[in-house]
C-alpha cells in the first residue's frame, strides 16, 4: 500500500464502474461514506483500514490546487462519523470527501453522469421532436418525401432559407443543449490542479467546436450522399441515402443529420477531456 499518503489526503479507488472516495486519517485508516452491504440505507460515515478501503484495488490521491489545511479536513471528517443519509445524487462518498477538503459538496462522477445523460437525451429526444415538427409544419403533412421536404422548407423559411436551412436550424437545438450540458459538467473549479482545469476547458470548447464542425459535415454529407448539390433533388436523395445506411428512409436520414452533430460534439468534448485529464 502507498505509504506516501498524508493525513487529510482525499483518496480515491477505482471500482470499475465508479470511484469510491474517502479521507486518509494518517494512521493507516480512512474515513469514508460506505456500507457493509449493498443496501444504501445502511451506508454511514465510518473508519476502516486503508486495506479494507482499497479492497485490493489501486488507491490514488486526488490532487487540489486550493483546499483546507489537513487538520481542518480531518476535523470535518471526524465530526461526521456515524452520520447516514446517503444519496447517490446529492450525498455520496465523493460529496463527503470534497466537502471535507474544500467545504463544498461536489461530485464530479455525478456531474459527468448527468452531463453525458443530458447529451444523449437531448440528441435523441430533440431529434425525435424535430422529426415531428417536420411532419407537422409543411404544406404537405406526414413523413413522405414531399412531406419531409415541405416541412424542412417551412422551418428553413423562418430564417430566410430553404430546406437545408431547416436541417441546420433543427440540428442547432440538440447541439446547443449538449454543449450547455457539457459546459456545466466540466465547469471550471479553482480548487483543482491546473492540468485538470485545462482538460475541462478543452473538453468544454471541444464539444462546441465538434458540434459546429459536425453540423457543417452533416450538410456536406447530405450534398454528397445522393444527387450532388443542395437542390431539392439533392437533399431528397441525400437524406434517403443516409437513412438507408441505418435501415430507414428519408425520415431516418433527417433524424441522423439533425441528431448526429450533438452526439459527435459530445464525443469529441468528453474524449478530449479524458485524454488530457489527470487520471492516474
Amino acid at each position: 500500500m502507498n505509504t506516501s499518503f498524508r493525513p487529510g489526503d482525499h483518496l480515491a479507488v477505482n471500482r470499475v464502474l465508479y470511484e469510491h472516495h474517502g479521507i486518509y486519517l494518517g494512521d493507516g485508516s480512512v474515513i469514508h461514506f460506505t456500507a457493509t452491504s449493498k443496501r444504501k440505507e445502511e451506508a454511514e460515515i465510518r473508519i476502516d483500514s486503508i486495506d479494507d478501503f482499497a479492497n485490493k484495488d489501486r488507491v490514488r490521491r486526488v490532487e487540489y490546487a486550493e483546499c483546507s489545511p489537513p487538520e481542518v479536513v480531518i476535523d470535518r471528517a471526524r465530526k461526521c462519523l456515524g452520520r447516514d443519509g446517503y444519496s447517490l445524487f446529492s450525498n455520496n462518498c465523493e460529496h463527503f470527501a470534497r466537502w471535507c477538503k474544500t467545504g463544498a459538496q461536489e461530485s464530479q462522477q455525478i456531474r459527468e453522469l448527468v452531463g453525458k445523460s443530458a447529451s444523449v437525451g437531448s440528441s435523441a429526444g430533440l431529434g425525435v421532436v424535430s422529426i415531428g415538427v417536420v411532419s407537422a409544419t409543411g404544406t404537405v403533412a406526414g413523413l413522405s418525401g414531399p412531406g419531409i421536404m415541405s416541412g424542412l422548407a417551412s422551418v428553413g423559411s423562418t430564417i430566410g432559407s430553404g430546406a437545408i436551412g431547416g436541417v441546420t436550424l433543427l440540428a442547432a437545438g440538440p447541439s446547443i443543449l449538449t454543449t450547455a450540458a457539457t459546459h456545466v459538467a466540466l465547469r471550471d473549479d479553482p480548487c483543482l490542479p491546473e492540468q485538470e482545469r485545462s482538460a475541462r476547458k478543452v473538453g468544454r470548447w471541444g464539444t462546441t467546436a465538434g458540434s459546429v464542425a459536425a453540423g457543417g459535415g452533416a450538410v456536406a454529407l447530405v450534398s454528397a450522399a445522393g444527387v450532388p448539390g443542395l437542390s431539392a433533388a439533392g437533399i431528397t436523395s441525400g437524406l434517403a441515402a443516409i437513412g438507408s445506411s441505418v435501415g430507414g428512409g428519408m425520415a431516418a436520414g433527417a433524424f441522423v443529420v439533425i441528431a448526429a452533430p450533438a452526439a459527435i460534439g459530445a464525443l469529441v468534448g468528453w474524449g478530449l477531456y479524458r485524454l488530457l485529464s489527470r487520471r492516474q
